[in-house]
């Protein structure tokens, strides 16, 4: 009997012992998951902004956009990845190949980890930090740093160029948006991102940061397109001035990952203008939220999180029509002109907002 007994405990020593080792399979396959499907939908995200920059551009210019890559030609960047992913990739026999490899790399990489904080819904988010908008900030700030590298890598006077410059324009910028970023979280008592949409969604459409900081949303616009080098600020890669600035050297899947790095960017951007000015997934009439106008709470489930995300995507790729209206409309800047725009314009009337936004907050006080 004693015999039997102890052979049951061992039995169930052993089936727990199995049952706990599961949990952590599942455990560990359940943290990869969220990463996963988030790196999934960005790249798809990438595919849509490439395919309706091609398609608006074709409208503003009167011509035809790209129709033969799948029906309506929503396969052409795909086909265009596909391509410099098999293309050659040549090195320059006298550069500095370990920077020359690295930079590509840091670029993306730093784009990548901004979408840690970005929330996609309510307690829709990779992590939810106190500090999310600055550690976005200070994340981003390391790609100049990725740009540099690749031009002194090149070996190359023109490459060379295009990364000062990238260096130059970025630490310009950064500031202005920096102080719009702290004006925001002194306006919502918080530097969360979750946080700073729901201060938003007390008033409905009324309350979102668009209305009460309409200067701080205006040098934020400015900064990011310059952050992302988009035209009117796409000085690091001026084809007609510097032979495409720090890509001069760059071909195959190198070549890809920078242009990949500049639509991640632009995303970002969209999405973070979406979070921190329009309200980021709540879109609501004054006292009427739309989760309860579904007749769905907030700790809903599929639905709900459906919802959230179709209106914060929607938000960003409305907002992305400004930056890609703007490539056809907009003449490319001097570099001076660029700085001073920086340095005596932005500066001064972020630092002034900023100033008003704390008086503000004193005051109500």
């Amino acid at each position: 009997m004693i015999i039997d007994m102890t052979e049951i405990e061992v039995q169930a020593i052993n089936s727990f012992s199995k049952s706990e080792s599961l949990k952590e399979v599942y455990g560990l396959i359940w943290i990869f998951v969220p990463i996963l499907t988030l790196l999934l939908g960005i790249i798809i995200g990438v595919l849509v902004i490439v395919w309706l920059e091609r398609e608006i551009s074709a409208a503003i210019q009167q011509r035809i956009g790209p129709e033969y890559a799948g029906p309506l030609g929503i396969l052409q960047a795909l086909a265009d990845g596909t391509k410099l992913l098999f293309k050659e990739d040549l090195l320059p026999s006298r550069g500095d190949i370990r920077l020359f490899s690295v930079g590509p790399s840091i670029a993306v990489i730093s784009v990548l980890l901004s979408f840690l904080v970005i929330p996609f819904g309510y307690r829709l988010v990779l992590a939810d930090l106190s500090i999310g908008v600055f550690l976005w900030i200070s994340i981003s700030s390391i790609a100049p740093i990725g740009l540099l590298m690749s031009g002194y890598g090149s070996n190359n006077k023109y490459s060379f160029s295009g990364g000062l410059r990238a260096a130059a324009q970025s630490i310009s910028y950064e500031i202005p948006l920096t102080l719009c970023v702290l004006s925001i979280s002194l306006l919502s008592n918080s530097s969360s991102t979750v946080d700073i949409v729901e201060a938003q969604s007390k008033y409905g459409l009324g309350g979102w940061n668009l209305w009460r900081q309409p200067i701080g949303f205006f040098v934020f616009l400015i900064s990011s397109l310059a952050e992302c080098e988009r035209l009117p600020f796409d000085l690091p890669e001026a084809e007609e001035e510097l032979v495409a600035g720090y890509q001069t050297e760059y071909s195959g899947i190198k070549y890809a990952l920078f242009y990949l790095a500049s639509y991640l960017n632009l995303l970002v951007s969209s999405l973070f203008i979406t979070v921190l000015y329009l309200g980021g997934w709540n879109l609501s009439i004054p006292y009427i939220p739309i989760p309860e106008l579904f007749g769905i709470n907030k700790m809903a489930g599929v639905f709900g999180m459906t919802i959230g995300i179709f209106i914060t995507l929607a938000k960003a790729y409305l907002f992305l029509f400004i930056p890609i209206t703007a490539r056809w409309t907009l003449p490319r800047m001097r570099i001076d002109q660029l700085l001073n725009l920086g340095w005596k314009f932005l500066l001064p009337i972020s630092l002034g907002n900023l100033l008003l936004t704390t008086s503000s907050q004193l005051v109500s006080l």
